[in-house]
């Protein structure tokens, strides 16, 4: 059997016993639904600059390229294309299903971070384009969905596909980087990009290159003694998808574990380590064959915009909610506290995992 065949089987079959998981055993405790401590308390949105001076407005971290518009690439999860290049270097990560209780995808964003390769790279989903948009991002994908690539070709982003096959084609901007013995590429996740030559599309594109996003609020980490000893997290997506942290004290960042193997960015061997990780509770159903829909307020499919959300960062957890306002595709997907005011993030890498309910969430800290 060739390794290809192989590979779909495994996939089918991890499919299969997620699905299985999540009807019959889902775990539910610990995530009753968050109510305001004030329940009339409108939340608090903010409408200028979440951040003053030359920073990131995803990051909050100062660097030369702070007011360059966000890139925004999509890349799988799949265990044979790990370890995945450029994720070390990305402002934001958001990870979420690509079949419901069962095979995730990523879209890593970048706005400081200038990595060599991003890769591989994968296909559009709906679901990620309505949050780059919420990013002022230019979209960058290889192939996509039916669902994506309607979209894509009606320009409701700035985009680009390595694959030419809907929306702005841009395969002279991307290589295929993995060559079996006899010379021929195989494998869906073959696809690279060379970041540099991103830019260059954009710019042969005519896309607007300076960002225009309001961004998230950023204050001081919290100094090294009044820090905790340690905490792990663990995100239970379906199998080897699974991802994991463990709090490191010195560099108050989470140390990313994924599959029981730690995340390494091929790049430059660095450990996967963001300094806030987010998860957000959205419901995820198949919309047809296998394609699912996550309900995190995009204008075409959802019918909720908002839901529970967890934040990870300083070495503890905090509860609250998230809300995209759906009747609005610009609209950034928004973070807030219990009390309905905007969440205030630690400086550094964010990366939000979007869990469905049933799957496990769970938080052990070390004080």
């Amino acid at each position: 059997m060739e390794s290809r065949q192989k590979i779909v089987i495994f996939l089918v079959a991890i499919a299969i016993v997620g699905i299985a998981s999540y009807v019959l055993f889902g775990k539910r405790e610990m995530r009753k639904p968050i109510e305001l401590n004030n329940k009339n308390q409108s939340l608090n949105v903010s409408t200028g600059p979440a951040n003053s001076g030359d920073v990131s407005p995803i990051s909050g971290l100062p660097c030369a390229d702070w007011n360059r518009r966000p890139v925004a690439v999509m890349q799988p999860a799949d265990v044979p294309a790990r370890p995945a290049a450029g994720f070390s270097d990305a402002d934001m990560v958001v990870e979420m299903p690509v079949i419901t209780a069962s095979v995730t995808r990523l879209m890593a964003v970048y706005v400081c971070g200038n990595p060599d390769d991003v890769g591989s790279m994968r296909s559009s989903r709906h679901d990620f384009i309505s949050l780059a948009k919420g990013l002022d991002a230019i979209y960058v994908s290889w192939g996509g969905s039916h669902f994506a690539k309607e979209k894509l070709n009606e320009g409701v982003i700035d985009n680009m596909n390595c694959n030419n096959d809907g929306g702005k084609s841009a395969a002279q901007y991307c290589y295929r980087k993995e060559v079996g013995k006899d010379g021929i590429v195989r494998g869906v996740d073959t696809g690279y990009a060379k970041f540099a030559k991103l830019l260059e599309g954009a710019k042969d594109f005519g896309y607007r290159l300076e960002n225009k996003f309001s961004g998230y609020k950023h204050a001081p980490e919290v100094a090294l003694e009044n820090r905790p000893k340690g905490g792990h997290l663990r995100v239970a997506f379906a199998g080897p998808f699974a991802a994991e942290y463990d709090y490191d004290r010195d560099t108050n960042s989470y140390l990313r574990t994924w599959g029981n193997v730690p995340d390494i960015d091929r790049n430059n061997k660095k450990r996967n380590a963001p300094k806030n990780v987010i998860v957000l509770m959205a419901q995820s159903e198949q919309i047809e064959g296998q394609y699912n829909n996550v309900q995190l307020g995009d204008p075409w499919y959802d019918t909720t915009d908002s839901g529970d959300a967890f934040y990870y960062m300083n070495g503890e957890q905090k509860r609250g909610t998230w809300k995209k306002d759906k009747s609005d595709i610009q609209s950034k997907l928004n973070f807030f506290d219990e009390s309905g005011n905007e969440v205030t993030f630690v400086p550094g890498q964010m990366w939000v995992e979007v869990l469905e309910p049933g799957q496990t969430l769970r938080w052990e800290p070390v004080n």
